[in-house]
């Protein structure tokens, strides 16, 4: 009887698992596509600049193993410091883009260029050696 309870609950588990990986999948698509429409939900469009910072953060792992900065203390420094500046950047850019009549993203607003260049800083800080 235990055997089949727990063959039922590994087969319970492993469904779930299925069901809610499949979800966060669809939902991550879905969050990516939605920076890019008209008049996309604003936290939808940040939860999809997230994940796009996550998958270049990760991809800059591969040429770029290592941390630019090998101080502990300098990291840290780099990690508060960067996506500030780089929001800072984006918003420079999305103004001089708005001046000139040019297509202003999302991403050339602070919040969302700050959004993103934090997810990536993240990223590298964690997984960077």
């Amino acid at each position: 009887m235990e055997f089949i309870v727990e063959v039922i609950a590994q087969f319970l588990f492993e469904l779930l698992l299925q069901i809610i990986g499949q979800f966060l999948f669809e939902l991550g698509l879905h969050a990516i596509a939605e920076p890019f429409r008209k008049a996309p939900n604003p936290w939808v469009a940040a939860l999809g600049y997230v994940l796009l910072g996550v998958i270049l953060g990760a991809l800059t792992l591969w040429p770029f193993p290592s941390s630019m900065v090998k101080l502990p203390i300098l990291r840290w420094v780099n990690l508060a410091l960067t996506p500030v500046l780089v929001g800072v950047f984006m918003s420079w850019l999305g103004n001089w883009r708005a001046r000139r009549g040019q297509f202003v993203m999302r991403i050339d607003r602070f919040s969302y260029g700050y959004l993103f260049a934090l997810t990536v800083a993240l990223v590298r800080f964690t997984w960077a050696h």
